[in-house]
């Protein structure tokens, strides 16, 4: 089910306008002629837009302390949020903290798993973090970057999750929705997350950077899709210039626009 195109949550467009050069061209939306200063000002302004169309913004892995969310980051590669919402409390049930989930058995794991697709490997990653957690930290996750980079499977995105969501350290998530986005926004070029990371930090304020992520992931799973982005119900419209590359007509675009039921499914 879609939202309508007048939902005031998901879609504002500001004017009627025609698409972008960048959209009809099919060129770069980053414009290297735009000063850093203009970039700058036009970021924080379309952050602060997100902050209007998305107010229930939010991590969608459920957990209830670091350990959960540590390993829920991980377990959520190539697959959906809703499908490890649906394994994590049947997990968290038998294995409660990294010294149970230690010593679990591979096979036990793997059958609680399957949902979640390539459960073997994701079985291995989840015993090989919880061994190194047990080994190198007594069983507890790290609340540093540094540490959590150490550990199997986690690399900066995972990382700035948990800091983000289970210690209050800010930090910018970039996964495929945020790169997308930031890319069609036209504030950088970078394809290297890292890079992405870098360059986004310096428009952003540094408080913010968490609730930014996923006020940004929110607006790639509901308005602007990878494959056909609803241009025409976007209400970052007037500042965007990749504004076009999916349908400009109200109507047409509103259809698109995903519930949060739905948005899921990316």
């Amino acid at each position: 089910m879609s939202a309508p195109a007048s939902s005031p949550a998901y879609a504002r467009p500001a004017r009627v306008r025609r698409p972008t050069r960048a959209a009809l061209t099919g060129t770069s939306p980053f414009d290297p002629d735009e000063s850093a200063l203009s970039r700058t000002r036009r970021a924080r302004r379309m952050a602060r837009e997100l902050a209007v169309l998305h107010p229930d913004a939010h991590c969608e892995l459920d957990f209830t302390n670091a350990f959960e969310l540590l390993v829920a980051t991980v377990l959520s590669a190539q697959t959906t949020d809703k499908t490890v919402n649906k394994v994590t409390p049947i997990l968290f049930a038998r294995y409660p903290d990294a010294v149970a989930l230690a010593a679990a058995e591979r096979a036990d794991l793997e059958e609680i798993l399957k949902p979640t697709g390539f459960f073997r490997a994701k079985a291995n990653s989840a015993l090989g973090l919880a061994r190194a957690l047990v080994e190198r930290f007594d069983g507890e996750v790290p609340g540093r970057m540094a540490d959590l980079v150490t550990l199997p499977g986690v690399g900066r995105k995972t990382a700035n999750v948990v800091l983000g969501n289970a210690f209050d350290v800010p930090g910018l998530t970039v996964d495929t929705h945020f790169g997308r986005l930031v890319r069609r926004f036209g504030w950088t070029e970078e394809e290297d997350p890292v890079k992405v990371e870098t360059e986004i930090a310096q428009l952003i304020p540094k408080k913010e950077w968490t609730e930014f992520s996923h006020r940004v992931i929110f607006h790639g799973r509901r308005v602007c899709h990878a494959k056909r982005a609803a241009c025409g119900a976007c209400g970052l419209a007037q500042w965007c210039p990749s504004f076009g590359i999916g349908p400009v007509d109200p109507e047409v675009a509103g259809a698109l626009v995903k519930t949060p039921a739905a948005s899921d499914t990316e």
